[in-house]
């Protein structure tokens, strides 16, 4: 697909671009309204393909919770592996566009894989994700920053009090979950594992804050996101924080979800997946 109609759809899903400027402007790239609605099912998600992990699985229980964050009550998706040890906890981060199925059967990916895993639903202050897409992108951006750090920050507090916890602490997320993974490895101490897909970078001023060991991916086809690479490596390196970076080649923003055929690539989603569970079965067993 031509390049230009992926990046046109980035900038809708990352700005405040409308859907009916987002679709006049697809008319004109593609040339026809036909053909701008042939290509949309294409670059939009679809749900009917979350479920890699069966809601029924029985090597995991899934449950509901909610936490207390600063007197806010937060929404969240807990998934836990049915085994009798201590596990390290992993704190799930979605996308601009909430606590959606996707990101609930990514949750249960982490399970299966050893680890508590629990998915806060950052819009829960603002009555949680709405089904409407536009309408969850346009509530994120109306959310306090600064709070909504505090609001996963308590996460963690919460995983503290499961007994099958191991007392090792992670969190995994993607686009605006990528930027959260970084925010939350400057702010929280005891936080062991970050990693983060394509996430914008933090101030630089901030990293030396950072006690957590650090996995970065990032597309190469991802300028918007990219533009901040160098400055946040230097000071990784400056601050001698111990950090892996692995830019995949083809690959596009938001490459590791399964639900965007357009942008989804299986293999660089495999690679950076596991060497994702690699990382955390190092840092957090």
């Amino acid at each position: 697909m031509d390049q230009r109609i992926i990046n046109l759809y980035d900038e809708y899903t990352h700005k405040p671009l409308t859907r009916e400027d987002f679709i006049q402007k697809l008319i004109k790239l593609t040339g026809s309204t036909t053909a701008a609605f042939s290509i949309l099912p294409l670059l939009e998600v679809n749900y009917a393909q979350a479920a890699t992990v069966s809601l029924q699985d029985d090597r995991i229980t899934a449950e509901d919770i909610q936490y207390d964050a600063d007197g806010i009550s937060m929404k969240a998706y807990l998934v836990k592996p049915k085994t009798g040890k201590k596990r390290g906890s992993v704190v799930v981060i979605h996308e601009n566009r909430g606590l959606n199925p996707h990101i609930k059967d990514v949750t249960r990916r982490v399970a299966l894989a050893g680890f508590n895993a629990l998915a806060p639903d950052a819009l829960s202050p603002l009555g949680g994700t709405p089904q409407n897409e536009d309408e969850a992108r346009d509530k994120i951006q109306q959310l306090d920053g600064r709070k909504t750090i505090t609001a996963y920050a308590h996460a963690f507090n919460y995983l503290k009090t499961l007994a099958d916890g191991n007392g090792k602490f992670g969190c995994v997320g993607f686009c605006w979950g990528g930027a959260m993974a970084n925010n939350l490895a400057v702010n929280v101490p005891q936080l062991n594992a970050a990693v983060s897909f394509y996430g914008r970078q933090p101030d630089s001023a901030e990293v030396s804050k950072i006690k957590a060991n650090l996995q970065l991916h990032y597309a190469e086809h991802d300028e918007r996101v990219n533009a901040g690479i160098a400055a946040y490596e230097e000071a990784l390196k400056k601050n001698k924080i111990n950090y892996q970076l692995f830019m995949y080649e083809g690959a596009q923003h938001a490459f590791n979800n399964d639900t965007a055929p357009t942008r989804y690539n299986e293999q660089a989603a495999k690679l950076a997946w596991g060497r994702t569970i690699e990382f955390f079965n190092k840092h957090l067993t």
